[in-house]
C-alpha cells in the first residue's frame, strides 16, 4: 500500500520454547532411568543382606508389644490408664497398682499415650480383667495433653466394648466451671460403648481435699472388685516397693552418665538444642527481674526470658512453664535429720520389667539433685506415705499416731485433714514433729510426688516483644497453724535469679522454661471491641493483649474498643503496671479503664462492682459483637465477674435471669467469652 512502511516477516523458527522443555525433561529423565536409578529388585548378595533383618515396627503396630499382650505375659488382669497434666492422676494410678497387689491381683500403671487404646476392645480376653481411669480435667473442661488421643478415639470412635470391666476416678476443682468434666465423659462414653462400670465414679476435688476423695473411693472399690471377681478380701498389709536401691562408690560410677538435674535427656542442659518442650526446656538467660510493688510488705517480681535464637514461639495469652528449683535450706535440713550424705550416687530400677517407667526420675544421679530438682518436697505429705513410714517408726506412740493419720477411718480422715492439710505439714515438719520417724532416703524418693512446672500467663506480646518472654508473679510466703512459715517453691527460687550487668564476674542467671499454647486468645478481627477483667496478677495476659492492641494501632489498623478492669489493694501499693496503663489511656490504646482500689476507701470495692456500675458499656460491649476475658481467681472472683455479666444481661438485655444465664453460656460456647483461672 502506497505510503505503507513494508514490515518484513521473520521466519518462524524450527522448534518453540515448549518444544525445546519438553525435550530437555524427556533427554533428562531416559539419563536417570539408565545410569542413576536403583533396581528395586535386589541383587543376590543385597536379598541375602536384607532377607536376615527383622521388620521394624511401631510399638503400638507390634502384637507383641502391645498392653494386652505385655498383661498376658506378665500375668496381670488390671491396667489403670492415667490422664495426668500435674503429676496427681499418675501417681494415683501407682498407688492404685500397688493397692492391686495388695489384694493378691497384679496391675499395670499405663500411660493412654503410649499404647493403642483401640485394644480396649480385647481386654476381656483376660480372665478377671478390669480397665481403671485416672483422668484428671484440665483448662477449660479439657482432656490433659496425654490423654487428648484417647479422648478424641471415645468421641469419634465406635468401637464396641462389650465385656469390658471399668471404673472410672476424675480428678478436678469444684471452683472451676466444667468441674471434672473428662472423667465423667469418659465413665459416660464407656458405658455407652457396651463396657461394664464395675464400681461408681469417683470425684476428687482439688479445691477441698482430693487425698481423701481419692482414699474413700478407692476403699470401696477393691472389696467391690473382690466380690466381683470373686476373690477372697485380704488385704495385705505392709511396705511394697516398686523399686530397687543400688548406691554407688564414687570410684564406680562416671559422673559423665550422672543426672544433676535435666529432665529427660542426659546433658541437655549444657547440650541446648530446639525444639524446646515438657521435655526438653530452655535454659532462658533471666534478662529482667524487678518489684513491682511499690510498698505494702509484699512483694510482686517482673521478670523477662530471653529466648532470642531459640526458634520458641508464643502468642499474646499463652503461659510458659518454669522448672523450679527446691530450696537449698530445707533439702539440708532434711538431709541432717535423716543423716544422710547429700551426695550419695544412686540409680532406683522398677522390680517389674513390664513397668511403663524404668525409673521415677532420671538416674543414675545423687540425694542433693533429687531433692533439690525432682521430688515434690514442700506439700503436705499423702496418707499413702505416712503409712509406709509407720514401719521407719521406733516409738509406739509415733507409730500409733502415724497409723491413725493414714487411716480411712472418719477419725484418721478427720485427723489428717487437720494436722497435715490445715497445717500444711510438709516432709520436714512431719519428721521434726514425729522425732522417732527415720525413714529410708531411698525409699522417700519412691515416695515424694514429682516436683512439677509452674505456669505463668506471659505477660508480653511477640509483636513487641519477638525475643523476650514476661511474667509477674506474687511472692508466695505464709504462716502456717504449726508455727512454720511456708514458701512457694517457684516464686522463693525465682527471686534470687536477678542478673546483674556490668559485673566483671556476672554470670547471667537461667530458668529452664518452655511455652505451653492456651485458647486464651484475642479475636482474630482487630476491629472487635475486647473488654478485659484481671485483678492483680490476672492483668499478666492482658499486658501482652494490650501490646498487641496498640501494635496493630500503630500500624494503622482500624482497632476496637479496648476496655481493663482492674483492681487492686492501694494505689500506692501493689498498682502494678501503673506507668505503662496510664500511657496506654492517654494514647488511647485504652478507651476504658476502670480501676477498683479495694482498701483505699471507706468499703471494699472490686471488679466485680465497677462492672455493675458500667453495666451499659459492658451490655454495649457484647451488642457490638465484644469479646470477655476473666483471668485470675476462680473460687470467689471469677464466679462473681460472671454473675455481675449474667445481672447486666437481665436488666440491659430484658431477659429472665435463666435466659440471661444461657445467654452468656453462649457466649462462652462461641468463644466471646473466655477465662484463664486458678484456684
Amino acid at each position: 500500500m502506497p505510503g505503507t512502511e513494508e514490515i518484513a516477516e521473520e521466519p518462524a523458527p524450527m522448534m518453540s520454547t515448549f518444544d525445546l522443555f519438553l525435550l530437555s525433561a524427556l533427554i533428562g529423565f531416559v539419563v536417570y532411568w539408565f545410569f542413576f536409578r536403583k533396581d528395586e529388585k535386589p541383587n543376590d548378595e543385597e536379598f541375602k543382606r536384607l532377607s536376615v533383618v527383622q521388620p521394624t515396627l511401631n510399638r503400638s503396630e507390634s502384637e507383641d508389644s502391645g498392653i494386652v499382650f505385655r498383661m498376658k505375659k506378665s500375668g496381670r488382669s488390671i491396667a489403670i490408664f492415667y490422664g495426668s497434666q500435674t503429676g496427681t492422676a499418675e501417681e494415683f494410678a501407682t498407688r492404685l497398682a500397688k493397692d492391686a497387689q495388695r489384694y493378691g491381683m497384679k496391675a499395670l500403671a499405663v500411660d493412654p499415650e503410649e499404647c493403642n487404646m483401640e485394644e480396649l476392645a480385647e481386654l476381656h480376653q483376660i480372665e478377671n480383667s478390669l480397665a481403671i481411669f485416672c483422668m484428671a480435667t484440665y483448662g477449660e473442661g479439657d482432656p490433659t495433653d496425654n490423654a487428648q488421643d484417647f479422648y478424641d478415639w471415645l468421641q469419634q470412635g465406635d468401637t464396641q466394648l462389650d465385656g469390658l470391666k471399668f471404673a472410672v476416678f476424675g480428678l478436678g476443682n469444684k471452683t472451676y466451671e466444667h468441674y471434672n468434666s473428662t472423667g465423667i465423659y469418659v465413665d459416660k462414653r464407656l458405658e455407652e460403648l457396651g463396657a461394664e462400670r464395675v464400681y461408681e465414679i469417683g470425684l476428687g476435688d482439688d479445691d477441698t481435699n482430693i487425698e481423701e476423695d481419692f482414699v474413700t473411693w478407692k476403699e470401696g472399690l477393691w472389696p467391690t472388685v473382690c466380690e466381683k471377681f470373686g476373690i477372697e478380701v485380704s488385704k495385705q498389709e505392709g511396705s511394697f516397693r516398686s523399686y530397687s536401691f543400688t548406691k554407688y562408690e564414687p570410684d564406680d560410677i562416671d559422673e559423665k552418665t550422672v543426672y544433676s538435674g535435666e529432665v529427660a535427656r542426659l546433658h541437655s542442659y549444657k547440650n541446648q538444642r530446639p525444639p524446646y518442650d515438657a521435655k526438653n526446656p530452655y535454659l532462658s538467660p533471666v534478662l529482667v527481674n524487678r518489684e513491682l510493688h511499690k510498698g505494702g510488705g509484699r512483694s510482686c517480681m517482673h521478670i523477662e526470658f530471653d529466648i532470642t535464637d531459640t526458634k520458641i514461639r508464643y502468642e499474646a495469652g499463652d503461659h510458659v512453664a518454669v522448672y523450679p528449683t527446691n530450696d537449698v535450706t530445707m533439702v539440708e535440713k532434711i538431709a541432717k535429720r535423716l543423716d544422710v550424705d547429700l551426695d550419695t550416687f544412686f540409680t532406683l530400677d522398677a522390680i517389674d520389667e513390664d513397668a511403663s517407667k524404668r525409673h521415677p526420675f532420671p538416674c543414675p544421679t545423687t540425694f542433693r539433685t533429687a531433692l533439690l530438682h525432682y521430688l515434690d518436697i514442700s506439700s503436705p505429705l499423702r496418707t499413702n506415705v505416712l503409712s509406709e513410714f509407720v514401719e521407719y517408726t521406733s516409738d509406739e506412740k509415733d507409730k500409733e499416731f502415724l497409723t491413725l493419720l493414714s487411716s480411712p477411718t472418719p477419725e484418721g480422715k478427720k485427723k489428717y485433714q487437720e494436722w497435715v492439710m490445715d497445717a500444711r505439714r510438709n516432709l520436714l515438719a512431719i519428721l521434726d514433729d514425729v522425732p522417732s520417724c527415720n525413714p529410708a532416703m531411698d525409699h522417700i524418693c519412691e515416695l515424694l510426688p514429682h516436683l512439677q512446672a509452674r505456669y505463668y500467663s506471659i505477660a508480653s506480646s511477640p509483636k513487641m516483644h519477638p525475643t523476650s518472654i514476661h511474667i509477674c508473679a506474687v511472692l508466695v510466703e505464709y504462716d502456717t497453724s504449726s508455727g512454720r512459715t511456708n514458701l512457694g517453691v517457684a516464686t522463693n527460687w525465682l527471686k534470687t535469679k536477678i542478673p546483674v550487668p556490668g559485673s566483671e564476674a556476672f554470670v547471667q542467671p537461667r530458668v529452664p522454661i518452655y511455652v505451653r499454647k492456651s485458647q486464651f486468645r484475642l479475636p482474630f478481627k482487630v476491629s472487635h471491641p475486647v473488654m478485659m477483667v484481671g485483678p492483680g496478677t490476672g492483668l499478666a495476659p492482658f499486658i501482652g493483649f494490650i501490646q498487641d492492641r496498640a501494635y496493630h494501632k500503630e500500624a494503622g489498623k482500624d482497632v476496637g474498643k479496648t476496655t481493663l478492669y482492674f483492681g487492686c489493694r492501694k494505689r500506692e501499693e501493689d498498682f502494678i503496671y501503673e506507668e505503662h496503663l496510664t500511657k496506654w489511656k492517654e494514647d488511647d490504646v485504652l478507651t476504658e479503664l476502670k480501676i477498683a482500689f479495694s482498701r483505699d476507701g471507706p468499703k471494699k470495692v472490686y471488679v466485680q462492682h465497677l462492672l455493675a456500675e458500667n453495666k451499659q458499656s459492658v451490655w454495649e460491649n457484647i451488642q457490638n459483637h465484644g469479646h470477655i476475658y476473666v483471668c485470675g481467681d476462680a473460687r470467689h472472683m471469677a464466679r462473681e465477674v460472671h454473675d455481675a455479666i449474667v445481672d447486666i444481661v437481665v436488666e440491659c438485655g430484658g431477659k429472665s435471669q435463666q435466659q440471661a444465664t444461657d445467654f452468656v453460656k453462649g457466649l462462652m460456647n462461641k468463644g466471646r467469652y473466655s477465662a484463664d483461672v486458678w484456684s
